[in-house]
């Protein structure tokens, strides 16, 4: 019998982090909340939840050097993935009434209001997801997950020119207009959704991450 992946749900005072910790562990994994450096940097997977405004969780997550323990897992191939404003952190920049915030900037592009009638988007969706994910492996196409945001990426703008490494798989989901539902980029993944509340589907998506691990 294989010894379970130990996943580390960073915990920095802005994620649903004991939703998160009861799903990954009903997936198997050994599940730590925690803030601590050592624990975060040395396990199989982070987990980078995010709820709120993102220039709160950029400032609660910079305050607890979480963005400090992405970019180091990240620059080791090691594992990471952000979960709703968890995922919008990842990106260049944020804009909330009026104010733009930075973001980690592992990605491109920017996280702005969602451009729809009824704001936020709350409930279920279908997502449009690329071929060859691993992270949507066995799952339907007509699978709901479930979404609580008002603001998204609209426009992808990370572009890949070499040809020796693999391009990021995007999916996307529309509310108003077509907006990033989750990315996978080698060691980096993200959701917008939350998979710890989409039922079986959010159950086999986070089976598929630690599964990677």
């Amino acid at each position: 019998m294989s010894t379970p992946k130990k996943v580390v749900v960073f915990d920095y005072g802005f994620g649903n982090v004991r939703s998160a910790e009861r799903a990954l562990a009903r997936a198997g994994a050994d599940v730590e909340i925690t803030r601590d450096y050592d624990r975060a940097m040395n396990a199989d997977g982070l987990l980078v939840p995010g709820v709120g405004a993102f220039a709160a969780c950029m400032k609660g997550l910079k305050e607890a050097r979480g963005d400090w323990i992405v970019e180091r897992r990240l620059s080791g191939g090691r594992p990471v993935m952000g979960i709703c404003v968890g995922m919008q952190i990842l990106f260049a920049r944020g804009i909330e009434h009026g104010v733009e915030t930075e973001g980690l900037a592992e990605w491109p592009g920017a996280v702005e209001p969602l451009q729809a009638e009824i704001v936020p988007h709350m409930g279920w969706n279908t997502v449009d997801v690329p071929p060859g994910s691993e992270l949507f492996a066995g799952l339907d196409a007509d699978a709901r997950f479930y979404f609580v945001h008002s603001y998204a990426v609209h426009d992808w703008q990370l572009e890949t020119h070499n040809p020796a490494i693999a391009a990021p798989k995007v999916t996307w989901s529309t509310h108003g207009k077509p907006f990033v539902a989750a990315v996978e980029n080698g060691a980096l993944w993200a959701t917008q959704f939350h998979p710890e509340k989409s039922g079986d589907a959010g159950a086999q998506l986070l089976n598929n991450w630690i599964g990677t691990l």
